[in-house]
């Protein structure tokens, strides 16, 4: 499937979610709605990212209006501007005639000029950006769309690495950044570079600290595009990412489990080399450790003064059931035998 299909496809399931929601079919409530950012999670679900606002003739058109009568003159005295190295007077002439004439030939002509102009001449990839969205939304059928789409991977890549600039100081826009890439894989799913975007809005997820969401973008970037090298990277990062959420959340039975079972299978995958494989078992002995640790404290809570003599013991023997090489098993099978005595003794 061509990257225009897709996206198409895409945009079809977004549309008819909002339509289905819109009239309220079947009595179903509008939580229900499915977007195509359903298939992405970790994603935003804002309908921003998926379509874009219409551009609409401007107010004042006397001033910001197009100067000609039609679109093939108007895109005629852009191009003059342009060639007479009236920069500005171009960009407004070739948006005015999107604008105002959006359904001629010369509309997509016109909007791939101004995205051009932005991109090659003001080096504005943010608005680059938005410009070239704009082109592959409503004029994927006028232009070359797989060109286009790498072109607007190409601009979110600068966007991350230029940052904004703000009284002259560069800062980075994590959110408007990731929500680029993000952009660039829900219109261009099927890309050779569509991986290498999934990878960015995990790694952007990481610097936000939103580990959870990172977790999801890694491991549905490894579902969907497995055997990538993207993929291969996501897995360490993933685990990374989980062990984090290990350390700052506190004992969580469920999330470590999970975590060992990830892990597990991590080490599992080919192409893990020997430095991550020696990370991963270090994670694992470390997330086991937890689980160990907290079955240890809940056997020794048997083993108090409120507690019964063999309520303490059976715990203490279920820990050795389910724990038997534990860093703990010595001291537990000790206390063990020691209570074991006791009950003899006291016979």
């Amino acid at each position: 499937m061509t990257i225009r299909k897709t996206f198409a496809a895409l945009l079809v399931i977004a549309a008819g979610a909002s339509a289905w929601a819109a009239s309220g079919a079947a009595g179903m409530p509008s939580s229900s709605t499915r977007y195509a950012t359903d298939a992405y999670p970790g994603f935003d679900r804002e309908e921003t990212i998926i379509a874009t606002e219409k551009k609409e003739p401007r107010w004042f058109g006397w001033i910001n209006g197009p100067k000609m009568d039609n679109a093939p003159e108007q895109l005629q005295w852009a191009d003059e501007c342009l060639a007479e190295g009236s920069v500005r007077a171009a960009c407004k002439a070739y948006d005015a005639l999107v604008r105002e004439w959006p359904s001629t030939p010369e509309a997509p002509v016109a909007q791939r000029k101004l995205a051009d102009m932005y991109w090659d001449v003001y080096r504005d990839y943010e608005t680059a950006f938005e410009e070239y969205k704009y082109l592959l939304d409503f004029y994927s059928a006028q232009c070359d769309y797989d060109v286009m789409a790498e072109r607007l991977y190409e601009a979110a890549k600068m966007m991350r690495l230029e940052g904004k600039t703000l009284f002259f100081f560069r800062f980075a826009n994590t959110v408007d950044v990731r929500r680029a890439f993000e952009a660039v894989v829900l219109r261009a799913p099927g890309a050779k570079f569509a991986p290498e975007a999934m990878l960015a809005v995990a790694e952007l997820r990481e610097d936000a600290g939103e580990w959870d969401k990172a977790v999801a973008v890694y491991e549905n970037l490894r579902n969907i595009h497995a055997g990538t090298p993207e993929a291969r990277i996501a897995i360490v990062r993933e685990a990374r990412v989980r062990m984090t959420l290990l350390r700052e959340h506190g004992y969580n039975r469920q999330r470590c489990q999970d975590t060992i079972d990830y892990i597990k299978l991590a080490l599992q995958t080919p192409g893990v080399d020997m430095s991550e494989r020696k990370e991963l078992e270090a994670s694992l002995k470390e997330a086991t450790l937890q689980v160990e640790a907290e079955a240890f404290r809940s056997a020794k809570f048997y083993d108090s003064r409120t507690r019964t003599r063999r309520s303490a013991i059976n715990a203490y023997e279920d820990f050795l059931k389910k724990y038997p090489a534990s860093a703990y098993a010595d001291e537990a099978l000790a206390r063990l035998n020691e209570l074991k005595s006791e009950s003899e003794d006291g016979r």
